[in-house]
């Protein structure tokens, strides 16, 4: 089956380095807002009998998805034989139960629309904490990529001497492994998160790390809240400044500006969300799934 690689609007350079790397079309489509702020959407190219994949990074998810919506629609009607999408970053995992009495589960309900119109999905280290699998809550194929062993190659060809910190227990088996797989020590930090934007860090006794980089290491950066308490704790522990990275850089607000500014050395991120601190590149691992 022919492949065409379609590219909404942000993730033009992805969608070309793919259909580069899996000799693949790379589509024509107009996407465009009328004057009243609806979304116009027009597929040039042919995709008749064709695997349509959808390259869109779901950060900002509610600006994209009915454009995604109507594009998969249009794709199908026009004869395409499967939709494809390729979402680096997923959006809407967090909120997996109710917490709160009248809360939505949100992210079954994005689950249960995105399925209604793709027929698969490829997608990096989603945010699974309740959840064993993506396949709990999307009812089409699925698969997930890890960005593992990318991220532990740049400490070790990066950082001399470093100390992985994982923000809370819900990191503790994915960096004791990271750890592990390069023969570096780690440690897990207690967080308490009283709001969106309030947490606070218990950090342990740090005196036998004092000549390690510390490297603090989370799947998502959205306010950068933990990480900024956690550097400021380091820093009174008279470490050095540490190197903070992370898979998705959805950096809400000024969150990236301000991490910076809290005295790290480094703010180092994959691509799957388009930012200046990318240094980590994803597109081989999503060519090699596809």
């Amino acid at each position: 089956m022919q492949i065409i690689f379609f590219a909404i609007p942000g993730n033009e350079l992805l969608a070309q380095q793919l259909s580069q790397k899996c000799n693949g079309e790379l589509g024509e489509v107009i996407i465009r807002k009328f004057p009243d702020a609806e979304t116009y959407v027009n597929i040039l190219s042919d995709v008749s009998n064709k695997k349509v994949v959808l390259v869109c990074t779901l950060n900002n998810p509610d600006e994209k998805i009915m454009l995604l919506y109507f594009f998969a629609k249009t794709a199908k009607e026009l004869g395409a034989a499967h939709i494809c999408l390729v979402a680096p970053y997923l959006a809407y995992m967090r909120q997996d139960k109710r917490f709160n009495t009248g809360e939505g589960i949100t992210s079954s309900y994005f689950a249960s629309f995105l399925s209604s119109f793709a027929d698969s999905l490829i997608t990096i280290d989603p945010h699974l904490h309740r959840r064993v699998s993506l396949s709990e809550i999307y009812s089409i194929p699925s698969k997930v990529i890890h960005a593992q062993q990318l991220i532990t190659a740049w400490i070790k060809n990066n950082i001399e001497n470093p100390l992985l910190v994982g923000p809370d227990a819900e990191s503790e088996q994915w960096v004791a492994n990271a750890a592990k797989s390069i023969n570096v020590p780690y440690l897990v930090l207690q967080k308490n998160r009283k709001g969106d934007d309030d947490v606070e860090v218990s950090v342990p006794d740090l005196q036998h790390y004092l000549n390690c980089t510390p490297v603090l290491v989370d799947d998502i950066i959205s306010t950068a809240r933990t990480m900024i308490q956690t550097v400021k704790r380091l820093k009174a522990s008279n470490m050095k400044a540490p190197v903070c990275i992370g898979i998705h850089a959805v950096f809400a607000g000024n969150a990236y500006q301000e991490l910076s500014a809290a005295g790290v050395a480094k703010i180092i991120t994959c691509n799957c969300i388009v930012h200046p601190s990318n240094q980590i590149d994803i597109t081989d691992l999503i060519a090699e799934s596809l």
